[in-house]
């Protein structure tokens, strides 16, 4: 999400900023002000080897089905390709750090587990209008022109916020910051102004790979690399299709997201409970029953999760991975909400069904439920489900 400001009235830099250091200064106190908990500030020319690192996980197909990172490759290598005329980057962070272990929700699995991220309200809506009151007062301080981003655009905010000054890159690819641990929400502001650039933060993983041992997916092939196809928060989110059966154990009772390779770092432990109230955990997104989840309709989906980033899974993948949930859990009080998902207009959704009922229901049930559906599925995927289920390999590889 971008966004261009240009102050109509301006005060010249020389005239009200004095030395580079006391803007510096101020705009760390404006900052904090309006809401960010963590600022610095690097040269659109600093990203490194961020490039490169993009180039490899392209070349391996890690991005799965997010097509759009390869066709914004070009412009994501770069600040400058966004635009030429920036000489400064100021990256911004709030923190939403939990005020309890999100891997509780783990262990209770009639419950779904939502990342703690997508707890509260959408953070591209609170960080981009502090972005912009803040973008706003440097063009006005200044006189430089100014554009902020907010995760969408083609912008690596990872790698421009270590060299800013504000963390450093896990082993799990995430920012990691001494005093905010792994949960920090980034921002950047592009300016013409030209600002002396922040010390950046070197790397404090040391030997620690808790992050990497605790993934339930195997999504890193090695520190610092991840190949998203197998990370829960990329099946449960971005992928719209099947998840595949050898990663659906995986899984859990994971609905949305996942948080374990960052609740385990130890740098957390310095972390405060975010002050942005709006980060703040909202009734019914910390632990929903599946059962209500999986019972979720259009209407019920849009009103439940109406300003949460939990819409971007969109109805059938939630009810899908409530589903899959459901498998998992072996609970056989949710099967009578299963069966009602066997004949949902979405092949996901059904597939996803047929997966948990083969894993909760007897044989008897399964058959009787198979009977009528066989003959008129018209997806594949579905069908190879049910000759699976009716076999009793509900976790095999497909036939």
């Amino acid at each position: 999400m971008r966004h261009r400001l240009r102050a109509t009235m301006v005060t010249p830099i020389s005239e009200s900023a004095g030395k580079p250091e006391r803007l510096i200064e101020a705009l760390r106190e404006v900052a904090r002000e309006i809401g960010f908990d963590a600022i610095g500030v690097t040269s659109p020319a600093s990203s490194g080897l961020a490039g490169e690192r993009l180039d490899s996980f392209l070349e391996l197909g890690r991005h799965g089905e997010m097509a759009w990172m390869a066709t914004t490759a070009e412009r994501r290598r770069d600040p400058r390709a966004l635009w030429p005329e920036a000489r400064s980057v100021i990256a911004c962070a709030m923190s939403y750090a939990p005020g309890r272990d999100p891997l509780e929700a783990l262990a209770r699995p009639e419950v779904g587990a939502i990342s703690c991220y997508a707890q509260g309200k959408d953070y591209h809506v609170v960080l981009k209008k502090a972005l912009k009151r803040l973008a706003g007062w440097l063009a006005q301080r200044t006189g430089a022109e100014v554009k902020v981003f907010v995760d969408t655009a083609p912008l690596m905010e990872k790698p421009l916020a270590a060299a800013a000054g504000l963390g450093w890159q896990g082993k799990h690819t995430n920012l990691v910051s001494r005093r905010h641990g792994s949960w920090l929400f980034l921002g950047m502001i592009l300016t013409t102004a030209e600002i002396d650039a922040s010390e950046p933060e070197r790397d404090h993983c040391g030997r620690c790979r808790r992050c990497l041992d605790i993934c339930p997916t195997g999504a890193f092939p090695a520190p610092y690399q991840l190949d998203a196809r197998r990370c829960v928060s990329y099946l449960t989110i971005e992928h719209r299709g099947h998840i595949p059966l050898e990663l659906r154990e995986g899984i859990g009772n994971r609905v949305f997201g996942c948080d374990d390779c960052l609740a385990v770092c130890p740098w957390n432990k310095f972390a405060e409970a975010a002050r942005e109230v709006r980060f703040h955990a909202r009734a019914g997104l910390t632990e929903p029953a599946l059962v209500a989840l999986i019972m979720l309709d259009e209407a019920d989906f849009q009103e439940r999760f109406q300003g949460s980033p939990v819409k971007r899974a969109g109805r059938a993948g939630l009810v899908r991975n409530a589903l899959i949930a459901a498998g998992n859990s072996g609970r056989r009080d949710l099967l009578e909400a299963v069966r009602g998902r066997l004949d949902d207009t979405s092949p996901v959704v059904r597939g996803a069904a047929v997966w948990a009922l083969g894993r909760i229901a007897e044989s008897t049930e399964i058959g009787h439920e198979a009977e009528r559906r066989m003959t008129v599925e018209a997806d594949e995927e579905v069908r190879a489900a049910w000759r699976r289920a009716l076999a009793g390999r509900a976790g095999a590889t497909p036939t």
